[in-house]
């Protein structure tokens, strides 16, 4: 069960001031919050500053990662809620700046490379990242906090059959069959760097010509499934690729860079809070590992849970809040 802390609060003052009417308390008396006894329970204003609006793009992961936050956060006594988005960055941007969010979990390399115009800026280091990525944040208003070490990359899917009959194991086994094999995943592929571009420019694999562009998520599975693309673009912690035996291909020669999740918010919330709030959210952020994303990401495909009751359980599973 998760505990609201505003309703704790007004559930204790009633309790308080119902004792004290009933003992004929006269001026003395001590009202709810204070600490004059040894049986009085201490309370904490809530924060003071913003409310928090999180930004979800419209795929599980992200939907559960904005859970994760917002829960946690709720929990401290912030006023939190999540907003539904799309599934690319110009609008989860545009969002940050019609003022409808101010707080999104992100992924390092990726939102690096979306606002220096794929400059190929980005590196494996998390750290190294996420600074050259605050650089672009600031001239936006915007500040990201420490990458956490979950990591999700773009990730290239082909079945058991295609790996067999093509032998296909590692994405430079792609190379010259291009013109026999069809790409299918989200549309930003086509200007991705860890997608088409890197897979030309890293590899000399060029599939510009034969590429379908689907989504991130259910279309893309479904159609590599039913064999209407060959070569499918997922992220690394789809718990539908252990699920369906599918082959994970190699990025044997380091095309992919460090997208680590990182929160990003807007300076007004970080100078509101301060560093409370960032020690929490860095807290939070710093438990989270690949594996565990991978596992709550099962749980939403797989077992069709809802966010909030995944999140609830990580947090609960990691003490972040009571069970």
């Amino acid at each position: 069960m998760r505990y609201h802390r505003k309703g704790v609060i007004g559930a204790i003052a009633l309790v308080v001031g119902l004792v004290l009417a009933a003992c004929g308390s006269g001026d003395d008396a001590e009202g709810p919050g204070t600490t004059g006894s040894a049986d009085t329970t201490e309370t904490t204003a809530a924060p003071d500053g913003p409310a928090i609006t999180i930004g979800a793009q419209d795929f599980g992961e992200s939907a559960i990662l904005a859970e994760v936050y917002r829960q946690v956060l709720e929990n401290a006594g912030y006023e939190v809620s999540i907003q539904p988005l799309g599934g690319f960055r110009d609008i989860v941007l545009g969002a940050f700046e019609g003022g409808d969010i101010n707080f999104t979990p992100e992924y390092a390399a990726s939102m690096l490379e979306f606002l220096n115009e794929q400059q190929g800026e980005a590196t494996g280091d998390a750290e190294e990242t996420t600074e050259l990525l605050r650089g672009y944040l600031s001239e936006l208003g915007l500040v990201a906090y420490a990458p956490s070490p979950a990591i999700d990359t773009n990730a290239f899917v082909v079945t058991p059959e295609t790996s067999e009959e093509h032998g296909i194991s590692a994405i430079s086994d792609l190379a010259g069959h291009e013109a026999d094999l069809t790409l299918g995943g989200p549309p930003d592929c086509e200007t991705n760097p860890f997608c088409i571009p890197g897979l030309q420019d890293v590899y000399g694999i060029d599939f510009s010509g034969s590429f379908t562009p689907l989504d991130a998520g259910s279309v893309t599975v479904q159609a590599l499934e039913a064999g209407e693309i060959d070569v499918a673009v997922l992220f690394s912690t789809s718990g539908i690729i252990a699920d369906r035996g599918w082959i994970l291909l190699e990025d044997d020669q380091s095309m992919l860079a460090a997208d680590n999740v990182v929160p990003v918010l807007t300076e007004e919330l970080d100078q509101a809070y301060g560093e409370e709030f960032r020690a929490l959210v860095d807290e939070v952020s710093a438990a989270m590992t690949t594996e565990d994303l991978t596992e709550l990401n099962r749980q939403f495909d797989i077992e069709a849970r809802d966010a909030e009751d995944i999140a609830l359980d990580w947090l609960t599973e990691n003490g972040f809040v009571d069970g």
